[in-house]
């Protein structure tokens, strides 16, 4: 081999190396990242079953529901569309209906999204940017807060009656 060789070839191996641990790296990556999901997008584009996604909005009014332990069952809604979510654990102290709040799970295959992390953030206003863009859009967030005619409750999206079984 000449030296030009040589060097194409180390050139090549250190290039399908580098590619490799990159390919490993992105790979081990895309299973624990987790999309932000309004409760609208998940009814137009249902994620597949077992992936992982993170859903924001308002809890909705009139639809937490304590079960056994820390058993807990409520709806997040973006004033479009509502998910039912089901998590066992602590929630925020700051956690109420009205509020924001960012959940982080799966959906299973009733339809319910099943949460393993609850967020809600120190600040009364806090609202997931990309929940106050779509509002902003449509014309439901002004001065930094939801139009108070159009506040989520759960006549309006229909909720069933709480029945606390199930949780």
């Amino acid at each position: 081999m000449t030296r030009k060789q040589k060097r194409l070839t180390s050139i090549f191996g250190i290039l399908f190396v580098v590619g490799a641990a990159l390919a490993l790296v992105l790979t081990a990556l895309s299973d624990s990242v987790a999309f932000f999901n309004s409760p609208t997008d998940l009814a137009t584009r249902p994620p597949v079953e077992g992936q992982r996604i993170r859903l924001g909005g308002l809890v909705e009014s009139g639809t937490v529901e304590r079960g056994a332990g820390q058993a807990v069952r409520f709806r997040v809604t973006d004033t479009v569309e509502s998910v039912l979510v089901r998590y066992s654990g602590l929630l925020p102290d700051l956690f109420r209906e009205g509020q924001g709040v960012v959940a982080e799970g799966t959906i299973g295959p009733d339809h319910v999204f099943v949460a393993d992390t609850v967020l809600a953030k120190h600040d009364e206003t806090y609202m997931p940017k990309e929940v106050v863009d779509d509002m902003k859009a449509r014309g439901l967030w002004k001065d930094g807060a939801v139009v108070a005619s159009e506040r989520p409750t759960a006549s309006k999206a229909g909720a069933p009656a709480s029945t606390g079984a199930g949780l």
